[in-house]
């Protein structure tokens, strides 16, 4: 029997516990932020007195607080170590999905002449003390969703920290992929647990027992990870699988080092910045929009409230067709480059033109959904958009890789998350005016016949549909062929 052999049958495998740690957080990050979307409809809405328009500002904040916290979550995790760093990230973003729970007493007590938390409710709509409910609300949550963004940047960068420290170069993109599986098992779990916590316990125990479940995953957390070299549960076959790489990236990094990093300013300068902002800031708010306002849309529209068996059955087929359609998404450039002898950049820009069409299907979602009197139309079709989304974004970040240095990739990709988050708050703001202004308009407010709040979300799905080829066209533009960066300072 060889070594080698000999070496993978003593081996542990302790690092698949790893990853499945980090698909659980993952898991419980994606939950924590639906929550709020799979309750607001039918509970927050009407106790708090809030429009569209208050949910529009506050889906905003969350976006763009999000992206400036990303910015800085890799260098934190860095700085205080992955087990404190991860430990710290995920305790904050739980506390603040908890905290939510709170809104509604403090509001009661910060307004003054309210004896409970139901009487929120009762207070007549439109009253100076209905107003003052939705406003104090409003901060309070805007509070809350601070801390859970905060928290919640720091998941990513965490995980993959993690997953360098266990995995070898071979095996990270298929431990990333798992891990990062738990955004879709999210996605698709939040309509099937969320709606009937608050049915059954009230929406205020819906976000304190998805939140507590952070706490559950920091117990397992502090005694489960320790650095490869330290755990007591990774033997030397497995520890010598680790670090198989480390050869290669000595060497690697040594070349990194010779390669000098460009300078924030003068990223800007470079049409393949501005081409990845484009991309960035166009369609990220796309996929926001859909994921905070797509069980509103099934309730108002088609009477099928996130609480019931309609409303959690659409939303998670919207989910599922985007969990199994995006997963082909970073095929289809392999494919061009393997088989039709195209350069990467070349491969990824018409593997992200193809994806760009699948949105144009939202175009439909209202229409036939109307036509046939039916929400599955829209599910779907928003679903295939969604799965376009998500297999655009897959590439979009490669984009980075193909044109940029090693040095300066982390910077670009941190300039082009600002730029989504900024698209983001705009598309989420706007909608909530929109929706608002729409509903007060009534009759007197149309767009290619249909009125009122219907009109206006139809004006959002078109802009949803074609966002997505404006920016491929745009990025095409810019750079219309593969062109490296080599910068000498």
């Amino acid at each position: 029997m060889s070594q080698l052999t000999t070496t993978q049958k003593l081996m542990s495998n302790w690092r698949w516990w790893m990853c499945s740690l980090l698909f659980v957080a993952t898991t419980v990050n994606y939950l924590d932020r639906q929550v709020l979307s799979l309750t607001y409809e039918e509970f927050i809405k009407p106790e708090f007195h809030w429009t569209e328009a208050d949910y529009g500002v506050i889906t905003s904040f969350f976006s763009i607080f999000y992206a400036i916290a990303c910015l800085f979550a890799g260098k934190f995790v860095d700085w205080m170590g992955t087990k404190k760093g991860y430990l710290i990230a995920i305790g904050v973003w739980s506390a603040g999905a908890c905290l939510h729970a709170a809104c509604g007493w403090a509001t009661a007590h910060l307004v003054g002449g309210i004896d409970s938390v139901a009487a929120l409710r009762a207070v007549e709509t439109g009253s100076n003390v209905a107003l003052a409910i939705s406003t104090t609300s409003v901060y309070l949550f805007l509070l809350c969703r601070g801390i859970l963004a905060l928290g919640e940047a720091g998941n990513f960068p965490a995980a993959i920290k993690v997953t360098a420290e266990y995995f070898p170069k071979k095996d990270r993109a298929f431990a990333t992929s798992i891990f990062n599986a738990g955004a879709s098992v999210g996605a698709l779990a939040a309509p099937l647990c969320i709606p009937p916590l608050a049915v059954k316990f009230g929406w205020e125990m819906a976000f304190i027992i998805i939140g507590g479940l952070g706490f559950i995953w920091m117990f397992f957390w502090t005694f489960m990870y320790d650095q490869p070299e330290k755990s007591k549960h990774v033997n030397e076959g497995e520890l010598e699988y680790i670090h198989q790489d480390d050869a290669a990236e000595a060497a690697e990094k040594a070349a990194i080092a010779e390669q000098k990093t460009i300078p924030f300013i003068k990223c800007f300068g470079y049409k393949q910045t501005w081409s990845f902002i484009v991309g960035k800031f166009f369609t990220d708010g796309v996929w926001w929009f859909f994921l905070f306002w797509a069980p509103s849309y099934f309730s108002n529209q088609f009477h099928a409230p996130a609480t019931s068996g309609l409303g959690q059955g659409l939303i998670f087929t919207l989910y599922a067709i985007v969990t199994v359609i995006s997963i082909f998404g970073g095929y289809l450039p392999k494919i061009f480059v393997d088989k039709k002898g195209m350069n990467p950049y070349a491969g990824r820009m018409l593997s992200m033109l193809i994806f760009a069409f699948f949105p144009l299907c939202a175009l439909l979602a209202q229409p036939l959904g109307v036509h046939f009197n039916s929400p599955w139309w829209p599910a779907i079709l928003i679903g295939l958009a969604g799965a376009g989304h998500q297999a655009w974004s897959a590439n979009i970040f490669s984009t980075t890789g193909d044109m940029f240095p090693k040095s300066t990739i982390a910077t670009i990709t941190g300039i082009g998350a600002m730029a989504g988050g900024i698209g983001s708050m705009i598309i989420q703001y706007v909608a909530g005016k929109l929706f608002t202004h729409a509903e007060e308009m009534g009759s007197a407010f149309t767009f290619l016949g249909f009125e009122g709040k219907p009109a206006g979300y139809f004006i959002m799905f078109c802009f949803c549909g074609v966002a997505y080829l404006i920016a491929w066209s745009i990025m095409k533009s810019l750079v219309p062929k593969y062109k490296p960066i080599v910068y000498e300072g």
